[in-house]
């Protein structure tokens, strides 16, 4: 009842309105006792008994007695006042002090309580032997274990409900663990999910509308003096748009991309060296070393993806007029290498990312290597052309999901 107290609950509450009742029935049976039996000074004891009972109900009505100790106190102080007249007039009082150590107990500090408990189970030992002219041990065994038995329930019960607390914290905190845990997880899952659509776009569409300028470039060139080879690079970039879009299709319906489908890695892999070098002045070569070995779907996924960007990146910056491209199976590894015979550069010159001048595809193919356990190297110098590899291991400790599947 005060800030102190346990709060309040359906079974709390219960208890209350028990102890009301109780407080109220041995008021009134001190009463009708003094009346029925027509003992002297009855009208007074029924008037102590209303007066008692009166300012006990005015208790649990004011804010203050559940919100101060002090008031509390002064409360509790108003009653025990009106039990100790009641207590001079009739021995019937001395079943009050039961429910008046519960309520010791539950409004005031430990030490406190206790200490009320004693001096009203000693005040009511003292007035049953006033008004029985004598004392026997007997007298104080009804009060003293009453009082015991009202310790042992409310600091047993408010023990409980420290514990109670204490558990609901925990789970409160536990629920509030897991919530965080989970957003954490959530945009952990946005954040791999953003670099993953960023290697796809990077790895299919801009690469492919990268081929497309790059022939209507040359068509744009030859337009003049070569109207025939102008439509062979329109014809080109249409091909290459349609390609685009039906990468485009499947990459929107998170399924295994279209150059997988129905064949190999092997033949996807050779149709791409075709391709390549039927749309760009470039002859690529496609190898195959090794016992092929079944591939999961984002193994084949990410060595095709790695080697459309090098063959990519060969076509825009290298220069180049051959590039092989080797898929060996090496036992419980599968290499992909693309050479080229370019321009070559400075691996430790290379500039950062840029939205507008690219430079994403080493990064992206790199990523795509370790998300799946492997390596990625690259060997190059100015003049002396490019080597890629990439090494990815069979078995994985663990599984990863395809990478085109979200």
């Amino acid at each position: 009842m005060n800030t102190a107290a346990p709060a309040l609950t359906p079974t709390t509450r219960a208890l209350a309105w028990c102890l009301h009742l109780l407080i109220i029935g041995l008021l009134a049976l001190a009463a009708g006792r003094a009346v029925a039996e027509d003992r002297p000074h009855a009208g007074s004891i029924v008037a102590a008994s209303a007066a008692c009972g009166l300012v006990y109900a005015v208790g649990p009505t004011l804010p203050g007695v559940r919100r101060s100790r002090r008031a509390a106190a002064l409360w509790l102080a108003a009653v025990g006042a009106c039990w100790l007249v009641l207590l001079a007039l009739s021995s019937d009082a001395v079943w009050l002090a039961f429910p008046l150590y519960f309520l010791q107990l539950h409004l005031l500090p430990r030490r406190a309580g206790l200490a009320a408990v004693a001096a009203t189970a000693a005040t009511a030992i003292a007035g049953f032997a006033v008004h029985q002219r004598s004392f026997s041990p007997a007298m104080a065994i009804g009060p003293a274990l009453g009082a015991a038995v009202a310790v042992a329930v409310v600091w047993g019960y408010q023990a409980l409900y420290r514990e109670s607390e204490h558990r609901r914290r925990l789970i409160e905190e536990l629920t509030a663990t897991r919530a965080d845990l989970a957003a954490a997880q959530h945009t952990a899952g946005v954040l791999a999910e953003r670099d993953r659509l960023a290697r796809e776009i990077h790895d299919t569409l801009a690469q492919g509308l990268s081929s497309i300028q790059l022939l209507l470039r040359a068509a744009e060139r030859a337009l003049p003096q070569a109207p025939q080879n102008a439509a062979r690079y329109v014809d080109q970039a249409r091909q290459a748009a349609v390609d685009n879009l039906a990468e485009t299709r499947r990459f929107v319906a998170a399924l295994t991309p279209p150059t997988l489908e129905g064949t190999t890695l092997a033949g996807a892999l050779e149709r791409l060296c075709t391709t390549t070098s039927a749309r760009h002045r470039l002859t690529a070569r496609f190898h195959l070393t090794g016992d092929p070995a079944p591939l999961a779907t984002a193994h084949e996924v990410a060595l095709l993806r790695i080697a459309q960007s090098a063959l990519a990146n060969t076509v825009r910056h290298a220069e180049a007029s051959t590039v092989e491209v080797t898929l060996s199976y090496l036992g419980d590894h599968v290499a992909l290498a693309v050479v080229d015979d370019g321009r070559g550069f400075d691996p430790a010159r290379l500039h950062a990312p840029d939205p507008e001048a690219g430079g994403f595809g080493l990064a992206a193919m790199r990523a795509r290597a370790q998300a799946l356990g492997g390596i990625l190297t690259i060997e190059s110098a100015p003049g002396h052309g490019t080597a890629l590899a990439t090494q990815l291991p069979l078995t994985p400790a663990a599984e990863p999901q395809p990478e085109d599947r979200p």
